[in-house]
């Protein structure tokens, strides 16, 4: 069966991509294909992550970045992009050209804690600034508003009395982001299989 060909965009270590890259050998990820990892940060540990499981990676620079990120995507012929872990804001005119067909994961419940600047551990301090009781991860089609695209699903983590940004971070990678990205790489890649389906009917 011909599968979703992806692309993954990463800025730091790679954790979320560890977790496509691992369902993708479980199994669980059997609609698409890692195709590609584009780094936004040269000497990103995710691109070790993805030269070790056997995935073409490449840092493309600041300047020109979605013009290497547009042929990039053409040359490996990419149906999906998901951003996992990317500090880069991609441009309205970039993801028009990409409807439904990036994806993104967000380490909060939104619409809360999200949007232009709260990325990273930034979210986590807010969360524990404002004293919530559960925060979380959402997986998001991204469009030209920043973590303004339709929710594809979300997992609600509860906030412990003594957590700290850092242990809050790793508490939602662990429970709710690495388990929501691959099933959403899966649910997405198996519509535009059948999208595709239809179209060559």
């Amino acid at each position: 069966m011909l599968k979703v060909r992806i692309a993954v965009l990463v800025s730091g270590g790679g954790t979320n991509l560890q977790a496509l890259i691992d369902a993708e050998r479980a199994g669980e990820l059997k609609s698409g294909e890692l195709a590609l990892v584009v780094s936004s940060r040269c000497g990103a540990f995710a691109l070790q992550r993805a030269e070790a499981a056997g995935i073409p990676a490449f840092f493309a620079a600041k300047e020109g970045f979605e013009e290497k990120l547009s042929e990039l995507l053409a040359e490996y012929g990419i149906e999906l992009i998901i951003l996992a872990g990317f500090l880069r804001v991609l441009s309205p005119e970039f993801t028009a050209k990409w409807p439904k067909r990036i994806i993104n994961v967000h380490p909060s419940l939104i619409p809360s804690f999200c949007g232009p600047g709260c990325y990273g551990l930034r979210v986590h301090e807010e969360v524990l600034r404002r004293g919530v009781k559960i925060t979380g991860a959402t997986v998001h089609y991204a469009d030209e508003v920043v973590d303004g695209g339709e929710i594809i699903s979300q997992k609600a983590v509860r906030v412990y009395k003594g957590d700290t940004p850092e242990t809050l971070q790793r508490r939602v990678m662990e429970r709710a982001e690495w388990k929501l990205l691959p099933r959403a790489a899966e649910l997405v890649s198996k519509k535009l299989l059948k999208e595709r389906s239809r179209q060559g009917a």
